[in-house]
């Protein structure tokens, strides 16, 4: 009896000790062994199917409304088509309508979207504006190419994007350098190059504006996701950094349309001075499209902020693909049988990438998020406080009770043993 009471005492103060523990960690907020876990095979499978099906999705939305605004755009400014001269007025008013928009989804939907805070003025100086100017830089310089070279031209130079995603992505250490992956983007360039390979058609200025913009579209994406990473600072959802990121845009696009474009022709041109049916409806034409920005815009930061953003660049090749595939048909463009090789090493490319992704899920020895990307242990515990009223990812709810009863149990059967 003796021995048992003794028995039940050290249970007891073991119990107490690891409960003890465990207030130590919420106190310090540490707690390592509630968000730290690596996950079975079958756990990392079951995420990636899962993750993959949602991933795929978001992208399939962002197909759909960034080929729609591609078909705008090029009907817009072609010379052939609607012919208004003014890309970067135009894109400007985009970014306008997306604050607008933005704004309303934070409005309706508060719980969901509205940031716990919002970055201070240094804070939004340092981080906000250089991704902010970047991201305008990008698409107003890849509007005001398609003023002067074809769409096959353009996507042939901007594929080089993926060149540039992936340096900015080693270089600011969001991808770990890997030959494969390197052989598996230099593949899908190749593929891209031989799809258009039949443009014969070179100008030097598109392609300084088309390679300006593909560079900056590579460090817009890696400071887009450098963005995401900091949850503390208000960008911690789409919608929240559309919000915050669009006035930088339009200003800088603003800026640059005033001195590019001259707007005093604009409001004498005959789009605005053909009567009042002409002017509403050119500003129809002008802000509609802007509704389909903001639905490609948050469909691109929902599959950065999930996948990252080589993962996004991809899928932008392979949006790219399905550009020139609807712009053959809808503009008679023709594809030789080398654009078609080219369609086909792309998609083989892009195949393989998918592969390599899912290789590095699996064989990861990290913990990993609910989207199947690696968690740093010291971003654990900073990007994921302990909350009781939030609703914890699928990993976490997976293992998060079992390694709380390992450490309990772990820490009962050693002191038992040490008695």
């Amino acid at each position: 009896m003796a021995l048992l009471r003794q028995d039940d005492r050290s249970l007891d103060d073991s119990l107490g000790q690891s409960s003890s523990q465990e207030d130590d960690y919420e106190q310090q907020d540490l707690r390592p062994s509630f968000y730290a876990h690596v996950p079975s095979v079958e756990e990392k499978r079951r995420l990636w199917i899962q993750n993959a099906t949602v991933n795929t999705m978001f992208i399939g939305s962002w197909f759909f409304f960034a080929i729609l605004l591609s078909m705008y755009n090029k009907w817009m400014f072609s010379d052939s088509h609607f012919n208004f001269p003014y890309p970067l007025f135009v894109t400007s008013l985009h970014m306008v309508v997306q604050f607008i928009l933005a704004g309303l989804v934070i409005s309706i939907w508060p719980h969901k979207f509205r940031p716990d805070r919002y970055p201070t003025t240094e804070e939004y100086g340092k981080n906000a504006v250089p991704t902010g100017a970047t991201t305008s830089l990008d698409i107003g310089l890849s509007n005001l190419s398609l003023k002067t070279v074809s769409l096959s031209f353009y996507t042939m130079v901007k594929s080089s994007s993926l060149i540039f995603v992936l340096l900015f992505a080693f270089l600011f250490h969001l991808e770990r350098f890997s030959w494969r992956l390197v052989g598996v983007i230099m593949l899908i360039c190749s593929g891209v190059l031989l799809m258009v390979a039949t443009e014969t058609h070179f100008i030097l200025g598109g392609f300084v504006l088309v390679i300006s913009a593909s560079a900056l579209g590579g460090l817009r994406w890696a400071l887009t996701q450098l963005l995401f990473q900091n949850k503390k600072m208000g960008f911690s959802n789409p919608a929240s950094t559309i919000f915050l990121l669009s006035p930088i845009m339009a200003v800088t696009l603003i800026i640059l349309s005033f001195f590019i474009e001259s707007w005093s022709s604009l409001l004498k041109s005959e789009f605005f001075t053909s009567g009042i049916t002409r002017t509403i409806k050119t500003i129809l034409l002008l802000l509609a499209p802007g509704v389909l920005a903001f639905c490609m815009v948050l469909s691109e930061f929902y599959i950065i902020q999930r996948a990252g953003m080589v993962p996004m660049s991809i899928a932008g090749i392979a949006k790219e693909v399905a550009t020139i595939s609807v712009s053959a048909w809808f503009f008679g463009d023709e594809l030789t049988p080398l654009n078609i090789t080219g369609v086909a090493i792309t998609i083989c490319g892009i195949c393989l990438f998918t592969y390599h992704k899912y290789l590095k899920s699996i064989q990861s020895t990290i913990p990993l998020d609910g989207h199947g990307n690696p968690i740093l242990p010291e971003e654990e515990i900073a990007l994921h406080p302990r909350d009781d009223s939030t609703e914890l990812d699928e990993t976490s709810r997976l293992t998060s009770n079992s390694a709380d009863n390992l450490e309990i149990h772990q820490v009962v059967s050693n002191d038992i043993l040490r008695t």
